[in-house]
């Protein structure tokens, strides 16, 4: 047996010098390999951001050669990104991340594409498939329901009717519920972070949402930064509820222009404004007129207003400037820190003027209110 022995340990050698050793790219380095049947050189191809108002922004390009192309660059976290090649209708949605990725791209049916080469992506068409499957449920049952109505003999409609009701309410929370469901997929993450949009979101489910998937952060540096975006939001979310009609007002303090701290809940009155505005704020002074009329004919009666001004830093003479002139004689604070102020922050305050208006225990009874709508509101308050 022993004349085989160096047979075998060549046979070996051969083998495993024909293995080609798996390529690693530098840090924070991608490379999508696309493969595009039937679609001619010189056609380009790209990869797109999308902004928060919806804007397709180019992040990458290249040129379609037997046909195929190669994509490669830069990316610090992985990212949702969309796939576009001209002459191509519509596009594919991915997740850009450092690494080797490879793309089959079906040029008749872009969206039905395979993405390959990542866990991620994996997670990704796993929910894209989850959620087409339940949309396309949702409208076989809405279509039955139709005909059904529409028949001689409407047996049954009502039941489907209810459930396509159903059906379209569930697909509402289809991310909350695929998340709660797969929560140790790391894609899930991904799948939150891109939830943070508007203000409707639940904020109960987003939350555990958030407790179940932040495990996660710690598997990838860059996803620091999503943590930081998501509780960011959480933020925003809690800000909203916490300053909803009928919710008691959050206490806050703040410098008066004679350097004081003052809280809200110092000088609260049985009806009580509390008015976010800026020297530099053009609607704000032009609507500070009928705040002082209704002050002069409401504050005896027992109105107090709290202004809180959101001057930039370095300006406390230009508001307390715009006090004096615009003879607002009530009470002043700011931390002169723009929309970065920790009070609007508070109230979720984004655009002035913004008021907000309360009873005697400190409600909110309404918000936004400006002009004879404010009167009307103050004057029912304290008949």
């Amino acid at each position: 047996m022993k004349k085989f022995a160096p047979i075998f340990l060549v046979l070996a050698l051969v083998f495993s010098c024909n293995q080609e050793p798996e390529r690693v790219l530098p840090p924070n380095t991608y490379e999508i390999s696309i493969k595009t049947a039937g679609v001619y050189n010189g056609i380009r191809a790209y990869l797109n951001t999308v902004d928060n108002r919806g804007r397709e922004i180019k992040v990458d390009t290249a040129m379609i050669v037997n046909e195929g192309a190669i994509f490669s660059g830069k990316v610090i976290e992985p990212q949702f990104i969309l796939l576009t090649v001209d002459g191509v209708q519509g596009n594919i949605q991915f997740i850009l991340e450092p690494g080797i990725s490879e793309i089959e791209v079906y040029k008749d049916s872009i969206h039905k594409s395979k993405v390959a080469g990542s866990p991620l992506n994996e997670g990704h068409t796993a929910y894209k498939e989850a959620y087409i499957a339940s949309v396309e449920e949702a409208q076989e049952v809405r279509q039955q329901a139709n005909l059904l109505g529409r028949s001689a003999d409407t047996t049954g409609y009502a039941e489907l009717y209810y459930k396509s009701i159903d059906m379209a309410q569930a697909l509402k929370t289809f991310g909350y519920d695929y998340i709660d469901e797969n929560a140790d997929d790391e894609f899930a993450l991904l799948l939150l972070e891109s939830q943070i949009v508007g203000a409707q979101q639940n904020l109960e489910r987003f939350k555990k949402n958030y407790e179940a998937v932040k495990k996660h952060i710690s598997k990838k540096p860059a996803y620091l930064k999503k943590k930081n975006r998501i509780e960011s939001f959480i933020g925003q979310l809690e800000a909203v509820a916490n300053v909803e009609i009928g919710k008691v007002a959050p206490d806050f303090s703040a410098l008066t222009p004679n350097g004081d701290m003052l809280a809200l809940n110092d000088i609260k009155g049985k009806a009580t404004i509390i008015d976010f505005w800026a020297s530099w704020c053009g609607p704000c002074r032009r609507e500070n007129p009928n705040v002082v009329r209704v002050y002069n004919k409401y504050h005896d009666k027992g109105l107090e207003i709290i202004s809180v001004s959101l001057d930039r830093p370095n300006q406390k003479d230009k508001w307390l400037a715009a006090i004096e002139k615009d003879k607002l004689t009530w009470h002043h604070v700011s931390n002169l820190k723009y929309f970065n102020d920790p009070v609007a922050m508070l109230y979720n305050v984004n655009a002035i003027p913004a008021t907000f208006i309360l009873d005697e225990n400190g409600k909110i009874v309404a918000k936004k209110l400006r002009g004879k709508a404010l009167e009307d509101q103050i004057a029912n308050m304290l008949k």
